[in-house]
């Protein structure tokens, strides 16, 4: 279906931005056969590498492909808004259509396509900053009170997000000094071998109670039981539909972890939340990591105190974002308050270099700080 839209997609820009562009049959020729391999971009990265999600060629080209096909699909977005804008016009004012949707207009939607694409390329690729964020955890023991999370997701390390950036990532993360790191899911694009040396850096993640990660979809495109023995290899905990105990003192919380739903149509077990907390202590705080904020309302009536996702890069475009969140189950990026549990749905730390830009929608490392509820008595361990 993804490529049936942009069949679509490119058909609309073609009736209504190239065809009535007062150039020569030539140029429009010429323009409208290199919109066509710009909308077909994915396409082409499957037939040439077999996958999209991880075209194996130098920094410089992923970023300009980037570029230019996030040029298309704004030139699409800015077509259709303008489309809308002037048929109201139109219909109110008895004026034609035509006279208002001219050359000088589509010069300047082209523009400001190409400008905007390349801001939102350029804010994507930067590191990005701390967002710090405190949650209210009912029967958080005394000893966790002020207990520091950083979470990591949708790092999507690849030819774009390579070495170099995770190095700056893995720093900035250490410098917060956290008590634990999570990492929810699509740590990287492409195979163990090609991503060797990229994800090393990883490595270097310290936190007293550990480094703790899920898979999410885009481990599975790569063969994700060999990603997970790497990223165990590296020094990760890797929770596969399983728990483990934290302990401070005499109290403890569990961080539970479950797979991605992608999971079953690559012969693996899908989410299971119910055997991830098989075992676990009763009345203990539980932080669930699962990469799509999806089954929020399950994890609640689960007695999950927190669950902790990605997946949603926020949306990526400021607007575009509240499209995007009916694909999410109504989530998409930020803080949700679900039947008294809380769901943290990060922007993401990067982003799939299919659709690599950032408007308005700021990557995030994220700091999260648990407060025990000062209303309730605290548990007794």
């Amino acid at each position: 279906m993804f490529h049936i839209y942009l069949i679509v997609a490119y058909l609309y820009v073609l009736w209504r931005f190239v065809l009535p562009l007062p150039l020569s049959r030539s140029m429009r020729t010429l323009l409208a056969l290199a919109l066509l391999v710009l909308s077909k971009y994915h396409l082409i990265l499957i037939l040439v590498f077999g996958t999209m999600f991880s075209p194996e060629v130098p920094h410089v080209y992923v970023l300009a492909a980037g570029w230019l096909f996030c040029a298309f699909v704004l030139i699409l977005v800015l077509t259709l808004l303008v489309d809308l804008v002037c048929s109201v016009v139109a219909i109110r004012g008895n004026i034609s259509q035509k006279s208002l949707f001219g050359g000088r207009l589509r010069a300047g939607i082209a523009t400001v396509a190409l400008l905007s694409s390349a801001v939102g390329l350029y804010q994507a690729v930067q590191v990005p900053g701390v967002r710090r964020v405190e949650v209210t955890v009912e029967n958080l023991p005394q000893s966790f009170d002020g207990l520091r999370i950083v979470q990591l997701t949708d790092l999507h390390i690849s030819r774009m997000f390579s070495a170099d950036w995770v190095e700056r990532v893995v720093s900035r993360t250490n410098s917060l000094n956290p008590d634990a790191i999570v990492i929810t899911g699509d740590l990287i694009d492409g195979t163990v071998q090609a991503r060797m040396n990229d994800i090393a850096p990883l490595s270097e993640l310290k936190a007293p109670l550990g480094v703790i990660a899920v898979p999410g979809n885009h481990e599975y495109y790569f063969d994700a039981d060999q990603w997970t023995a790497e990223f165990r290899r590296l020094g990760m905990r890797v929770l596969i539909n399983e728990h483990l105990v934290l302990q401070r003192d005499a109290s403890s919380i569990t961080v539970a972890g479950v797979t991605d739903e992608v999971a079953p149509a690559f012969g693996l077990p899908g989410p299971d939340l119910r055997q991830a907390l098989s075992g676990s202590p009763k009345g203990t705080p539980t932080i669930l990591l699962k990469h799509r904020p999806f089954g929020a309302a399950e994890s609640a009536a689960s007695s999950v105190s927190v669950q902790l996702s990605g997946h949603t890069h926020g949306g990526m475009i400021r607007g575009l974002d509240q499209v995007a969140r009916y694909a999410n189950q109504g989530f998409i990026s930020g803080r949700y308050n679900v039947d008294g549990m809380t769901l943290y749905v990060s922007n993401g730390t990067a982003l799939w270099n299919g659709f690599p830009i950032r408007l308005g929608v700021p990557a995030e490392i994220t700091e999260i700080v648990l407060r025990a509820d000062r209303h309730t008595p605290q548990a007794s361990n």
